[in-house]
């Protein structure tokens, strides 16, 4: 299941003229009994809310004050999310003669065109304050204080993420939290304006166009609103046309493969860095810590420390950090199942929050191997929105798989990729179409087995693997044709810098006339762009190459500071 939550406007949404029909609430229980929660979020003051809307109960919180306060209808708690009004301008508003005027435990009300007078006693004041408009209301409220802000308060109580929540309004100040939800729908009495920004616009008003979205929502999970959901989907590369090649974050069930060294990490960390910045959370099962690397991500376990099913839970729950499980302190043997205990766990947590949204499996064909089922382990039927990663595609359990609707062939042979992925999963691609990619920044990708062509794709870089490439250069050993060799005008010297710190070490210590021999020739700036591949330091140094007007010692220091500054400062 996509959408967990369903979060309502009040007013011109599931409410007409303030009372919301036997009809609507009927729907919402039935949302409500299928396992979903429900959300209003409202401009209302509680106490108004309570007093027109008895069934409030059926709501699993209730977001009032436009954001400014939250209410949880069971226990009758509710919690101010946002300052009072500061009495100098209730009486300022007052004075001036401001009716009608509604004061609540963080938000002030009034309606149009009141507006005129309020902004010009909030600039009189000085007052952090913003104005929100519902139509003809005019509400005030602290700065940053929204249904936005207020619904990310309410969903976090219900370890909830906004990736699995549809949000449903009719006005202006519904933008807030609408933007922030997975999938938002107007019903078909809102705002132009609002109509123009949402994924689907209900064919009834008000509670009716409610009751079509819940049943909608009931039959299939929205899933045939997945194509006009584009703007989730993740960037993977660019075909040599420079069409983008994107990847869907819900329904994607991905192997990456190819052989050792060709790559796959650096499409996974892309894959990876492109999810965390849209925020949606990922579990990597890493078992050989190759993502600890990863600073957006929770690393637990190690060589020395096994991973508790309790604290990688106790992340989880959070929902705001993601996860890799380095599993290098269990034997081999007792990989796997270690690895079916916590996935039974991932699936459970799955589905009572959808989260984590991915799991990302390294070293696939040891933890998922094609022998599962006979080794007394069990496959799990449905795996939804995963990445394989493996050497060999043909050792995986085939009911794993045969779920696959996407192979990223990476290194010179896709061939050979997607012929063992054939083998393993039972599949019958045509292999003759994989054409071999022409750069190592190249894969071969085959989405939607049945109606594309695989394409050849060049990877965006993902920012994580340039830290990972910058920590390599910065103290790893670059290798004889890679190594920068301090020689002098005369050759007298060869002193080898196979790194930046070594590099950085030899410069301070060479006398004067090599140093300056090196950096009329433009060595430094070559070296650094063609060896290390990192143009932005390579223009850097370029220009101090080309400064005549620097002293040795300065253009030393300068060269020597950026490089440590890039590559050598802690991270």
């Amino acid at each position: 299941m996509r959408y967990f939550c369903l979060c309502s406007d009040y007013d011109g949404t599931i409410a007409g003229d303030g009372q919301v029909s036997a009809g609507t609430i009927a729907a919402l229980q039935r949302l409500s009994a299928s396992g979903r929660k429900l959300i209003l979020n409202t401009g209302r003051e509680l106490k108004d809310l309570l007093s027109v809307f008895p069934d409030v109960g059926m709501f699993d919180r209730v977001v009032a004050e436009n954001g400014a306060l939250l209410y949880h209808p069971a226990t009758r708690d509710q919690k101010a999310l946002a300052d009072p009004p500061p009495h100098e301008f209730v009486e300022e508003l007052e004075r001036r003669g401001v009716h009608p005027l509604s004061v609540g435990n963080c938000i002030v009300s009034t309606w149009h065109p009141n507006e005129t007078i309020v902004l010009d006693v909030i600039r009189t004041l000085g007052l952090g304050l913003q104005v929100t408009f519902n139509k003809g209301a005019v509400m005030i409220l602290p700065s940053g204080v929204n249904k936005g802000s207020g619904l990310l308060v309410a969903l976090e109580e219900l370890r909830l993420s906004p990736h699995n929540v549809v949000s449903v309004g009719d006005a202006e100040n519904d933008h807030a939290f609408m933007g922030i939800s997975e999938c938002s729908v107007a019903v078909a009495n809102a705002l132009d304006a609002l109509k123009n920004r949402v994924d689907l616009v209900t064919q009834g008003s008000r509670g009716t166009g409610v009751e079509e979205l819940i049943d909608h929502m009931l039959s299939d999970d929205l899933q045939s609103l997945s194509p006009r959901l584009s703007r989730h989907r993740i960037l993977l590369g660019r075909t040599e046309k420079g069409e983008e090649v994107r990847v869907d974050p819900y329904g994607s069930q991905l192997l990456v493969a190819g052989p050792s060294g060709s790559g796959k990490s650096t499409t996974v960390l892309a894959i990876v860095e492109r999810l965390l910045e849209k925020q949606y959370q990922i579990c990597v099962i890493d078992p050989e810590g190759d993502y600890d690397d990863v600073e957006q991500m929770v690393t637990l376990g190690g060589p020395d420390r096994i991973p508790g099913l309790s604290e990688i839970q106790e992340v989880l729950n959070t929902g705001k950090q993601s996860l890799s499980i380095n599993l290098l302190g269990i034997a081999l043997a007792d990989r796997p199942s270690f690895f079916q205990t916590l996935l039974s766990r991932l699936q459970e947590s799955r589905s009572q929050t959808g989260r984590p949204h991915w799991i990302i499996i390294d070293e696939a064909h040891h933890l998922l191997p094609a022998g599962l089922d006979s080794a007394g382990l069990t496959t799990p039927k449905e795996l939804a929105n995963f990445a394989l990663v493996t050497v060999h595609p043909d050792h995986v359990s085939q009911a794993i798989l045969s779920q696959v609707n996407g192979v990223i062939a990476v290194g010179p042979d896709p061939r050979s990729v997607f012929t063992q992925f054939n083998a393993g999963s039972g599949q019958t691609l045509n292999v003759a179409r994989s054409a071999a990619p022409k750069s190592p920044d190249q894969v071969v990708v085959w989405q939607s087995f049945d109606s594309q062509e695989p394409v050849t794709v060049t990877i965006e870089p993902a920012k994580t693997e340039l830290r990972r490439h910058r920590r390599k250069y910065a103290a790893g050993e670059l290798g004889e044709d890679k190594s920068f060799y301090f020689r002098g005008p005369d050759g007298k010297l060869n002193l080898r810098a196979q790194n930046m710190n070594m590099f950085a070490q030899l410069a301070e210590g060479v006398d004067r006339e090599t140093w300056t021999y090196h950096l009329r020739n433009s060595d430094y700036s070559r070296w650094l762009r063609e060896s290390v591949k990192d143009q932005a330091i390579a223009d850097e140094v370029g220009i101090v190459e080309q400064d005549k007007q620097l002293e040795p010692s300065e253009s030393l220091r300068i060269v020597v500071d950026a490089i440590r500054r890039r590559y050598t400062a802690p991270a």
